[in-house]
């Protein structure tokens, strides 16, 4: 079946729990918590998605200023669909809705690394990250 990539379709938080269940991502995202997932998709600034007739298969969610930085928050392909270049277009359909100059940033997830680094993206190890909650010492 033909994959569909869409900017103007925000899955619901059911479809996109969903997904991340069936991705890497779920152990690492609050996929017990609906609330949550509704405020990570309202408010992303740019959300690629991409639909196999009506099932989310994978989902680029951004945020960013447009210009200098855009911070790609998940890039999640269903396991059942890896290996197909969706990663890689919703990656590209995301730089298409930069501008010219905009440097892409992400956490990469360990078993990541290397996918990320074919995609020629460069590892920075100056990534610090401060926890919410009371984790905040």
């Amino acid at each position: 079946m033909e994959i569909t990539y869409r900017d103007d379709a925000r899955p619901t938080p059911e479809q996109a729990i969903a997904l991340y269940r069936r991705t890497t991502l779920g152990p690492r995202r609050p996929v017990d918590r609906p609330d949550i997932f509704r405020g990570m998709l309202d408010n992303a600034s740019i959300m690629i998605t991409a639909w196999c007739g009506d099932r989310l298969v994978g989902v680029a969610r951004t945020l960013t200023d447009y210009d200098y930085v855009a911070y790609l928050a998940d890039l999640a392909v269903d396991e059942a669909f890896q290996g197909r270049g969706i990663g890689r277009r919703l990656i590209d359909e995301t730089r298409q809705r930069l501008g010219a100059e905009c440097q892409i940033v992400l956490l990469a997830a360990p078993q990541a690394n290397d996918y990320y680094r074919k995609l020629g993206f460069e590892h920075n190890p100056r990534a610090w990250m401060l926890q919410g909650g009371d984790n905040n010492g």
